[in-house]
């Protein structure tokens, strides 16, 4: 059983809980593909089998969330589920914010919560945090490619339609925007809407999984890898799959390659007219 599953995350469940459902559902080592903090919900794509193999290939695709940010409360965690270090802070209206808006889109330098898994010599930041260790985290490059403002929640809450690269905290993307703002802020609801050819409309509850229907649920690895195929035959198929390079009339990238009885084999590279596996799957 070789494919992703595209969970949509319950409240309150932490990633690595839906990632051993799946596994003991299917009886074979798999992996979640973005982790969803617990108070988050959405979209989770689960690789099951080989295809935790392909993680490189979509860690890099964008994300769609819909978060709500509380303005004038700062919270240790930069979320509601956290300490309240201080409230009653200003409240921008909807109009100061559409302003500070564009100010936060692009590629720009971000430094993660620090309840976060980022590596602090050779701990957990949140570990450290929680152990009242004070420690500054430096500022990583993320791309952000949208904040559009949906709606007013309530007189100090607000949503937001946020689209981003890999590796960016929305949590810390509600502390810049407040801050822009002459307050403070924090996150107090996230649902991942989509995260590369995962929807959310597509997602499946886990409730609705078991041993006999997961199988209907699993989406083959082929079926969401935007590349084009190559189908080698005879001699040139025997060396590929046996790990031996072979030359190409194909232009240098990524190809979805295939054994000659139609199995989807894995990956391969052109590079310099020369074709190669990369990545096996069968």
């Amino acid at each position: 059983m070789t494919g992703f599953v595209n969970v949509d995350k319950p409240l309150g469940d932490s990633s690595a809980k839906a990632v051993s459902f799946i596994k003991k559902l299917s009886g074979v080592s798999c992996g979640h593909m973005g982790t969803l903090d617990p108070m988050a919900t959405g979209v989770l794509p689960v690789a099951v089998g080989n295809a935790t193999r392909l993680f490189d290939y979509f860690l890099s695709k964008r994300k769609t969330y819909i978060a709500t940010f509380v303005f004038g409360e700062d919270y240790d965690t930069l979320d509601t589920t956290g300490k309240l270090i201080s409230g009653g802070g200003r409240v921008p209206s909807a109009d100061e914010i559409e302003k500070i808006l564009p100010t936060l889109v692009g590629e720009v330098m971000q430094i993660p919560p620090k309840y976060s898994a980022k590596n602090v010599n050779g701990r957990r930041g949140y570990e450290l945090a929680r152990a009242g260790i004070d420690f500054e985290l430096p500022p990583k490059k993320v791309n952000i490619y949208s904040i559009k403002l949906l709606n007013t929640v309530d007189f100090k809450s607000f949503s937001f339609e946020i689209e981003c690269g890999s590796g960016t905290y929305i949590r810390s993307i509600a502390r810049d925007m407040a801050s822009a703002l002459g307050t403070v802020g924090a996150m107090n609801s996230l649902i991942r809407v989509a995260s590369g050819p995962f929807k959310l409309e597509d997602a499946v509850k886990l409730e609705k999984l078991n041993k006999d229907n997961l199988f209907s649920y699993v989406v083959p690895c082929e079926k969401l890898l935007n590349y084009e195929s190559i189908y080698p035959v005879g001699n040139t198929a025997k060396k590929l799959f046996n790990g031996v390079a072979v030359e190409s009339d194909y232009c240098d990238g990524t190809y979805k390659i295939f054994k000659e009885s139609g199995e989807f084999y894995g990956l391969a590279t052109v590079e310099c007219g020369v074709l190669k596996v990369r990545t096996k799957l069968c």
